[in-house]
């Protein structure tokens, strides 16, 4: 590619003057000498080199993204709904802001730790992260990171030296909401579906637990419907979700998509809902909206969730201290027709 010595060269020009029209500084630069300079430029087809320029301004406009997952999750992380969504509302703002997205997807923290020293980036997104995982990051990393849906101790969120701030939901309140719901509408054998016991769906799983206790329902470990998730074995694990599900009434999913699938294994063993079983999902994803029959779900603004992590997060790399470092969310129940009163 050619560079600014080689056009300065080529127009008899100094590399000051060229440099000035390909960065817009053209105010001390005549008419017709920017005129010149752009028509060479179109002529070679010159590519201004992005790096070069942001490693001189000591910043690469680079936002990183990570998301860990686990292995044996069933479909790729990408095509679940709430992922979508919430990296759409994080793409926005990053492109308006003239900022780029770097996107790593990995179960493998020791992997994560090992590319975020790696990278030139001026702020870290961090996804589901447990334990001590987030602090491990920011101890490599040295720079702004807010986390989303990040469960750790107050004692370790003071260790992040006021750069780290988590953007969460009221999962366990939201859970709770939905399973007293049921409870309300007369449902007293309640199912709780999810795919595992840790981060935001054991939280979920409190919120479960309280409602039933607080309802002087009991509970029993045959009540939790768990999933194998893996793309293998998905479809043969809902079918005995499914047929688990006719000693019960209602089961609440820790998603719409689990709520959506379970209500197609159900109407394939004859099971309807919502005649002969109630079922609840959570985030109000488009899953939720497009089953038949439509599915009650809690909401959460997801969109508005990804907007404001990437927010906070330029806010912090201009220097500013974040007012707090957790920002919980409000839920809302939204009744729809996957739910049947019961008398």
């Amino acid at each position: 590619m050619v560079t600014i010595k080689e056009i300065a060269r080529h127009l008899n020009m100094s590399t000051t003057t060229v440099s000035n029209v390909i960065h817009g500084k053209t105010g001390e630069v005549s008419p017709e000498t920017q005129q010149k300079v752009r028509n060479y430029l179109e002529e070679v087809g010159y590519v201004p080199n992005i790096n070069a320029r942001n490693l001189a301004a000591n910043h690469s406009n680079i936002i990183g993204v990570v998301i860990k997952t686990r292995e044996d999750h069933y479909m790729h992380i990408l095509s679940e709904p709430f992922v979508s969504e919430i990296l759409g509302g994080i793409e926005e703002v990053v492109r308006k802001t003239g900022y780029y997205m770097m996107l790593y997807i990995s179960d493998d923290m020791a992997d994560i730790l090992d590319k975020v020293a790696a990278w030139n980036t001026d702020g870290l997104l961090l996804f589901w992260m447990l334990d001590d995982d987030a602090l491990r990051v920011y101890k490599r990393f040295r720079k702004p990171v807010v986390c989303v849906d990040t469960y750790i101790s107050e004692e370790t969120r003071s260790q992040f030296e006021n750069s780290f701030v988590n953007i969460g939901l009221e999962d366990e309140a939201g859970t709770y909401e939905a399973v007293s719901y049921l409870i309300k509408t007369g449902h007293r054998k309640i199912g709780f579906l999810s795919d595992n016991h840790e981060g935001v769906d054991l939280v979920r799983f409190k919120g479960y637990r309280r409602a039933l206790a607080d309802a002087g329902i009991g509970y029993s470990s045959k009540d939790f419907f768990e999933l194998r998730s893996t793309k293998e074995e998905i479809e043969q694990s809902m079918k005995k979700m499914a047929e688990k599900a006719k000693k019960y009434e209602a089961v609440f999913c820790c998603s719409d998509v689990y709520a959506s699938m379970l209500i197609n294994a159900c109407e394939r063993k004859g099971i309807l809902v919502p005649d002969d079983l109630s079922v609840v999902g959570f985030d109000d994803t488009f899953p939720s909206r497009l089953s038949r029959p439509s599915i009650t779900t809690i909401h959460q603004d997801i969109t508005g969730k990804g907007r404001l992590a990437i927010e906070l997060l330029f806010k912090m790399i201009r220097g500013e201290k974040p007012e707090t470092d957790q920002i919980i969310m409000k839920p809302e129940l939204l009744i729809r027709e996957s739910v049947k009163k019961r008398k």
